[in-house]
C-alpha cells in the first residue's frame, strides 16, 4: 500500500526541429555578418588614413553588430551544453555573463570614441578634408546596409520568423549611423571639418547605447526577473484547464539564458491515488510545454488542498508518520478486535489532521461496519490528530 514516490519532477525540453527554415536564416544571418564585417574593415582603414574620426567611430559600429552575433553563437555553444554535475541547471547563466561582458566592453569602447572627438571638437584642430574616397565607402556602406535589410526582410516573411524581421530593422538602424557619418564627411569636405567630429560623437553615443541595451537586459535576468506577466497569466491558465487540476498557485519563473524555468503548486482532488496525482503533474508539464517552447525545465508540486498563503509545510508541526500513527493505534485499539482483523491501512493527511481508513476481508462475528467503527471511535477519543474514521469490507485490499 505505502509509496515511497518524491513530488517534485523534472522534464528536459527537446528543442522542435525546423531543419530548412533555420537553415536558412542561419545562411540570412551569416551573409549579413561577412558584409558587416568587410564594410567595417573598409571603414576603420579609410578612416584611419584620412583621419576622419566619424568613419572609424562607423566601422567600429559595424563591428560591434558581428562581435555580438559571434558572442552570441559562441556563447549559446557553451550555454547549450547539457546540464553536469557542477552545473545541475544547465549552463544558459554563461550567455548572460557573456552579454553583460560585451555591454561593458561596448560602452567603453562608445565613451573612448565620443571623448576624443569631443577634445578634437573642443581643441578645434584643423580637422582635413577627407577626400571622395571616404565618402565613397560610406555610399557604398550605405548601399550595401539597405540590401541586407532588403533581403533579409524577404526571407524573415518567407520563414515567418520575428527575431528575423528584428534583425533586419536592427541592420536599418545601423545604417542611420552611416547616414550621419555621410552628412559629416561631406561637410568636411567642403571645409566644415568639424561636423566629422560631431558625427563621431553622434556614432559614439550610438554605440554606448547597445551597449546599454545589453547590460540591462543581462543583468534583469542576473537577478532573477521573472517572465512578463501576461505570459505568467497564460501559463497558470493553460495548467488549469488540465482535467483532474482544481487549482494552480506559487507559480513562479525565471530565465535562464534564452530558456525559462518554472515552478508551481498543483491543487489535486484530495483522495487520488499518489500515482494518478503525479500522472495528473506530468499531464499539466506537458501541455505546458507545448504551449510555451521556452520552457526548459518544470517543476511541480501537488498539494492535496488549496494551501496558497498558508505558512510553508515544513515550518508548521508536522503530523505523526505512518510508523508512529500504527504504533499508536495499536497501544490505543489493543484490545478492539477489528484492529486486528485489518488487512490495509489507508491514512489522508488533510486538514491537520489524518483519517484513517482500516480494510478487513471479514468482520468480528456479530459486528456490523456502524459498530466496529463506533468501538474504534470510542476507543481514540483523546487521539486529536484523528480525522475522519472508516472501516471498509471487501476482498481487493491488502
Amino acid at each position: 500500500m505505502a509509496h515511497a514516490h518524491g513530488h517534485h519532477h523534472h522534464h528536459h525540453a527537446v528543442p522542435p526541429d525546423r531543419g530548412a527554415q533555420t537553415r536558412e536564416a542561419h545562411k540570412v544571418t551569416l551573409i549579413g555578418a561577412v558584409i558587416d564585417f568587410v564594410v567595417g574593415v573598409a571603414k576603420m582603414v579609410t578612416g584611419f588614413m584620412v583621419g576622419s574620426a566619424a568613419l572609424v567611430a562607423d566601422g567600429i559600429h559595424s563591428f560591434s553588430d558581428i562581435l555580438t552575433d559571434v558572442f552570441v553563437l559562441g556563447a549559446t555553444h557553451f550555454g547549450r551544453q547539457e546540464p553536469d554535475s557542477n552545473h545541475p541547471y544547465g549552463h544558459g547563466r554563461i550567455e548572460t555573463l557573456a552579454t553583460l561582458w560585451l555591454g561593458s566592453v561596448l560602452i567603453f569602447v562608445a565613451g573612448g570614441i565620443a571623448w576624443a572627438s569631443l577634445i578634437r571638437l573642443v581643441a578645434g584642430e584643423p580637422i582635413p578634408a577627407p577626400g571622395l574616397w571616404a565618402i565613397g565607402i560610406a555610399v557604398i556602406a550605405l548601399g550595401a546596409k539597405e540590401w541586407i535589410f532588403r533581403y533579409t526582410m524577404r526571407v524573415a516573411k518567407r520563414v515567418n520568423s520575428r527575431l528575423l524581421e528584428a534583425n533586419a530593422w536592427h541592420s536599418r538602424s545601423d545604417a542611420l549611423s552611416t547616414v550621419v557619418v555621410l552628412v559629416g564627411l561631406i561637410a568636411a569636405q567642403f571645409g566644415a571639418g568639424w561636423m566629422d567630429a560631431v558625427a563621431a560623437v553622434i556614432v559614439g553615443v550610438m554605440v554606448g547605447q547597445v551597449g546599454g541595451r545589453l547590460l540591462w537586459e543581462s543583468s534583469q535576468e542576473l537577478i532573477d526577473t521573472a517572465l512578463p506577466v501576461k505570459e505568467r497569466q497564460e501559463m497558470q491558465a493553460v495548467a488549469e484547464q488540465v482535467p483532474g487540476v482544481r487549482g494552480v498557485h506559487d507559480l513562479r519563473t525565471r530565465t535562464l539564458g534564452s530558456q525559462a524555468l518554472l515552478d508551481l503548486h498543483i491543487v489535486v482532488p484530495p483522495r487520488v491515488t499518489v500515482s494518478e496525482a503525479h500522472e495528473i503533474g506530468n499531464a499539466v508539464t506537458r501541455r505546458l510545454r507545448e504551449a510555451f517552447p521556452v520552457l526548459a525545465d518544470v517543476t511541480f508540486h501537488i498539494d492535496p488542498e488549496d494551501d496558497a498563503g498558508e505558512t510553508e509545510h515544513s515550518l508548521r508541526p508536522g503530523l505523526p508518520l505512518r510508523g508512529d500513527v500504527e504504533g499508536m493505534l495499536d497501544e490505543t485499539w489493543r484490545h478492539v478486535r477489528v484492529w486486528h482483523a485489518r488487512v490495509a491501512l489507508d491514512l489522508h493527511y488533510l486538514d491537520n489532521q489524518v483519517d484513517v481508513s482500516i480494510f478487513v476481508n471479514a468482520l468480528p462475528e456479530g459486528q456490523s461496519l456502524e459498530q466496529a467503527a463506533d468501538e474504534l471511535r470510542a476507543a481514540c477519543r483523546e487521539l486529536g490528530w484523528i480525522g475522519r474514521l472508516r472501516v471498509w469490507q471487501g476482498p481487493g485490499k491488502g
